[in-house]
Protein backbone atom coordinates (compact mmCIF):
# COMPACT_ATOMS: atom_id res chain seq x y z
CA UNK A 1 0.00 0.00 0.00
CA UNK A 2 2.73 2.50 1.12
CA UNK A 3 4.68 1.70 -2.38
CA UNK A 4 1.41 2.59 -4.45
CA UNK A 5 1.32 6.38 -2.62
CA UNK A 6 4.81 6.58 -3.39
CA UNK A 7 4.08 5.72 -7.18
CA UNK A 8 1.10 7.97 -7.05
CA UNK A 9 3.18 11.09 -5.89
CA UNK A 10 5.74 10.30 -7.83
CA UNK A 11 3.42 9.63 -11.13
CA UNK A 12 1.46 13.23 -9.98
CA UNK A 13 4.68 15.06 -9.47
CA UNK A 14 5.81 14.07 -12.93
CA UNK A 15 2.50 14.84 -15.07
CA UNK A 16 2.44 18.27 -12.99
CA UNK A 17 2.86 21.65 -15.37
CA UNK A 18 3.37 23.56 -11.94
CA UNK A 19 4.34 22.91 -8.25
CA UNK A 20 2.00 21.17 -6.00
CA UNK A 21 2.07 21.94 -2.52
CA UNK A 22 1.98 19.35 -0.12
CA UNK A 23 -1.31 19.68 1.55
CA UNK A 24 -2.61 19.58 -1.86
CA UNK A 25 -0.58 15.79 -2.16
CA UNK A 26 -2.29 14.81 1.00
CA UNK A 27 -5.56 15.90 0.31
CA UNK A 28 -5.52 14.01 -3.92
CA UNK A 29 -4.20 10.95 -1.89
CA UNK A 30 -5.97 10.73 0.80
CA UNK A 31 -2.74 10.88 3.56
CA UNK A 32 -1.25 12.75 6.18
CA UNK A 33 1.11 15.81 5.01
CA UNK A 34 3.66 13.60 6.99
CA UNK A 35 3.24 11.06 5.35
CA UNK A 36 3.81 13.28 1.92
CA UNK A 37 7.03 14.55 3.28
CA UNK A 38 8.14 10.85 4.08
CA UNK A 39 7.33 9.80 0.42
CA UNK A 40 9.13 12.48 -0.65
CA UNK A 41 12.17 11.91 0.73
CA UNK A 42 12.03 7.87 -0.30
CA UNK A 43 11.93 8.92 -3.75
CA UNK A 44 14.49 11.57 -3.46
CA UNK A 45 16.85 8.49 -1.91
CA UNK A 46 15.83 6.67 -4.81
CA UNK A 47 17.85 9.02 -7.06
CA UNK A 48 14.82 11.39 -8.23
CA UNK A 49 15.48 15.33 -8.33
CA UNK A 50 12.22 16.42 -6.21
CA UNK A 51 12.69 20.14 -5.09
CA UNK A 52 10.52 21.89 -2.80
CA UNK A 53 9.99 25.77 -4.15
CA UNK A 54 7.74 28.09 -2.05
CA UNK A 55 4.79 26.89 -4.30
CA UNK A 56 5.16 23.42 -3.38
CA UNK A 57 7.15 20.55 -4.65
CA UNK A 58 8.52 19.43 -8.27
CA UNK A 59 10.49 17.48 -10.64
CA UNK A 60 12.37 19.84 -13.24
CA UNK A 61 11.65 19.12 -16.45
CA UNK A 62 14.77 19.16 -18.91
CA UNK A 63 14.40 21.87 -21.82
CA UNK A 64 14.09 20.27 -25.05
CA UNK A 65 17.38 22.31 -26.10
CA UNK A 66 19.99 22.69 -23.83
CA UNK A 67 20.65 26.24 -25.69
CA UNK A 68 17.16 27.20 -23.99
CA UNK A 69 18.95 27.78 -20.77
CA UNK A 70 21.10 31.17 -20.04
CA UNK A 71 22.67 32.52 -17.45
CA UNK A 72 21.76 36.24 -16.65
CA UNK A 73 24.41 38.42 -14.30
CA UNK A 74 22.48 40.85 -12.40
CA UNK A 75 23.33 43.95 -10.12
CA UNK A 76 20.49 46.05 -8.62
CA UNK A 77 18.93 47.09 -5.50
CA UNK A 78 16.22 45.31 -3.76
CA UNK A 79 13.39 47.20 -4.55
CA UNK A 80 13.69 46.16 -8.74
CA UNK A 81 13.48 42.81 -8.14
CA UNK A 82 9.86 43.35 -9.79
CA UNK A 83 11.19 44.86 -12.60
CA UNK A 84 13.83 42.89 -13.50
CA UNK A 85 11.84 39.80 -13.52
CA UNK A 86 9.07 41.51 -15.35
CA UNK A 87 11.37 42.32 -18.50
CA UNK A 88 12.35 38.73 -18.40
CA UNK A 89 9.08 37.16 -18.23
CA UNK A 90 7.60 40.18 -20.27
CA UNK A 91 9.85 38.93 -23.49
CA UNK A 92 9.13 35.31 -23.16
CA UNK A 93 11.46 33.67 -20.38
CA UNK A 94 11.27 31.65 -17.42
CA UNK A 95 13.33 32.63 -14.48
CA UNK A 96 14.25 29.31 -12.92
CA UNK A 97 16.40 30.42 -10.42
CA UNK A 98 18.31 33.15 -8.42
CA UNK A 99 21.52 32.05 -7.28
CA UNK A 100 24.41 34.04 -5.10
CA UNK A 101 27.63 33.79 -4.58
CA UNK A 102 28.26 34.16 -0.42
CA UNK A 103 31.62 34.37 0.91
CA UNK A 104 31.24 31.91 3.49
CA UNK A 105 28.41 29.73 2.25
CA UNK A 106 29.29 29.49 -1.35
CA UNK A 107 27.13 28.90 -4.14
CA UNK A 108 23.72 29.60 -2.66
CA UNK A 109 21.17 28.79 -5.32
CA UNK A 110 16.87 28.62 -4.40
CA UNK A 111 14.51 27.65 -7.17
CA UNK A 112 11.73 30.08 -8.82
CA UNK A 113 10.36 29.08 -11.58
CA UNK A 114 8.89 32.18 -12.46
CA UNK A 115 6.92 31.91 -15.81
CA UNK A 116 4.54 34.97 -15.78
CA UNK A 117 3.47 38.17 -13.97
CA UNK A 118 1.50 36.43 -12.26
CA UNK A 119 3.69 34.54 -10.28
CA UNK A 120 6.42 37.18 -10.09
CA UNK A 121 2.67 39.36 -7.95
CA UNK A 122 2.85 35.71 -5.42
CA UNK A 123 6.54 36.13 -5.29
CA UNK A 124 6.70 39.75 -4.20
CA UNK A 125 3.87 39.61 -2.23
CA UNK A 126 5.50 36.80 0.04
CA UNK A 127 8.72 38.76 -0.07
CA UNK A 128 5.95 41.53 1.39
CA UNK A 129 3.97 39.15 3.89
CA UNK A 130 7.53 37.65 5.68
CA UNK A 131 9.46 41.11 5.61
CA UNK A 132 11.76 38.98 3.49
CA UNK A 133 14.73 40.20 2.01
CA UNK A 134 16.50 39.44 -1.28
CA UNK A 135 18.97 36.95 -1.33
CA UNK A 136 21.03 39.60 -3.39
CA UNK A 137 20.90 41.55 0.10
CA UNK A 138 23.90 38.99 1.05
CA UNK A 139 26.17 39.98 -2.11
CA UNK A 140 25.32 44.34 -2.40
CA UNK A 141 22.53 42.85 -5.04
CA UNK A 142 24.83 41.02 -7.10
CA UNK A 143 23.27 37.70 -8.15
CA UNK A 144 22.53 35.43 -11.30
CA UNK A 145 19.21 34.38 -12.79
CA UNK A 146 19.23 31.01 -14.86
CA UNK A 147 16.56 31.64 -17.51
CA UNK A 148 15.04 29.76 -20.32
CA UNK A 149 14.53 31.11 -23.44
CA UNK A 150 12.15 29.61 -26.47
CA UNK A 151 14.94 31.12 -28.61
CA UNK A 152 18.22 33.06 -28.80
CA UNK A 153 16.54 36.24 -30.72
CA UNK A 154 14.52 35.80 -27.30
CA UNK A 155 17.22 36.16 -25.24
CA UNK A 156 18.88 38.44 -27.32
CA UNK A 157 16.18 40.97 -26.56
CA UNK A 158 16.07 40.16 -23.26
CA UNK A 159 19.46 41.30 -22.53
CA UNK A 160 18.94 44.33 -24.62
CA UNK A 161 16.15 45.16 -22.05
CA UNK A 162 17.93 44.34 -18.83
CA UNK A 163 21.20 46.60 -20.43
CA UNK A 164 19.13 49.44 -20.84
CA UNK A 165 17.65 48.90 -17.43
CA UNK A 166 21.27 48.66 -16.09
CA UNK A 167 20.47 45.68 -14.64
CA UNK A 168 23.42 44.09 -16.57
CA UNK A 169 26.76 45.37 -17.82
Amino acid sequence: MEDNKKEQVLELLRNATAPIKGHELAESLEVSRQAIVQYIAIIRASGINVIATRLGYMIPKLPEHEDSIKTIYSTHRNEAIQEELEIIVDMGGTVLDVIVEHPVYGEIICPLNIKSRYDISNFVAQLEKYSAKPLSILTGGEHRHTIEVPNEEVYALIIKKLKEKSFIE
